[in-house]
């Protein structure tokens, strides 16, 4: 991704394996131009998530900050080879209106991008890559012949897939993955294997990273209390939240979101995160 307008600025710039992802303030008739690999474009508040192929321009109209993933070729073919070809386009719509899971995706990302010093590279690429496995199964296969569009892929194997749709669905701590595995119609043993060989993590280290991401976005929001997030999340007591919180992020719950909330005006007015207060929750953990 390329900005070439003169008033915007990046905000946040993180690289890996993944490619590049930007977080950036942008002016009208500001330039973003993927270059050799396909770029996504998401603005705060927008209803659209914009694609780039490789080589293809886009010319800011009314976004003022946007979250761009300049994705790796070789990153993206890894996982979707029939998708993600060298040399390919894979997209065949410049935009298409953005899904409830993809908002939400944008909006933590945006808020992890600006909190990042709790920010782990494992997470992040966590998150991208559920960002990219959304697109592709909501936009691409909805153009293309589903078969072929998985053929070779990490992800190919569609127990798999459900089971991943299932934990999104209610992400619980509580889960019990034996049933899921059930649920999916697998072994134990077979679904532990052929989960971690698809998506590159255990089905509970997954499940733990879904329960992170939903607590962020409540978090770094206002929506409800700490309480009533490790209720939904499945956790016996506020405490054993806190606890599994701070081992995944590296702060407690209410230190996290005393620093996401006060970075609120830097993600406002465009962001669809609404504001949240202030004031300390009593208790606090």
């Amino acid at each position: 991704m390329e900005n070439v307008g003169k008033k915007g600025g990046m905000v946040r710039l993180f690289e890996g394996r993944f490619g590049r992802l930007v977080l950036t303030d942008l002016e009208p008739q500001d330039t973003l131009q993927a270059q050799a690999d396909p770029a996504i474009f998401v603005s705060h508040g927008g209803g659209e998530v914009r694609f780039l192929n490789p080589g293809e321009i886009h010319v800011n109209i009314d976004a003022t900050r946007a979250l761009v993933f300049h994705a790796s070729s070789e990153w993206l073919c890894s996982s979707f080879p029939a998708v993600f070809e060298p040399q390919g386009k894979p997209f065949t719509e410049p935009t298409e209106p953005i899904t409830p899971r993809i908002r939400r995706l944008a909006d933590t990302l945006a808020v992890e991008a600006l909190n990042d010093r709790f920010l782990s590279h494992e997470r992040l690429e966590f998150m991208l890559q559920e960002l990219v496995l959304s697109i592709v199964e909501t936009y691409l296969t909805k153009r293309r012949a589903s078969s072929p569009l998985w053929r070779g892929s990490r992800f190919e194997d569609s127990r798999i897939r459900r089971a991943i749709a299932l934990l999104r669905a209610r992400p619980n701590k509580d889960l019990n993955i034996d049933e899921l595995a059930s649920q999916v119609g697998l072994s134990r043993s077979r679904f532990y294997d052929l989960f971690q060989l698809c998506t590159g993590f255990s089905p509970r280290t997954y499940l733990d990273m879904l329960c992170v991401e939903t607590a962020i976005a409540r978090l770094s929001s206002g929506q409800g209390k700490i309480a009533e997030v490790s209720a939904e999340l499945g956790f016996s007591a506020q405490s054993n939240f806190t606890r599994f919180f701070l081992q995944q992020v590296g702060v407690p719950p209410s230190e996290y979101r005393r620093t996401a909330t006060s970075l609120g005006p830097a993600l406002s007015p465009t962001s669809s995160l609404p504001s949240a207060p202030k004031a300390p929750e009593q208790p606090e953990e």
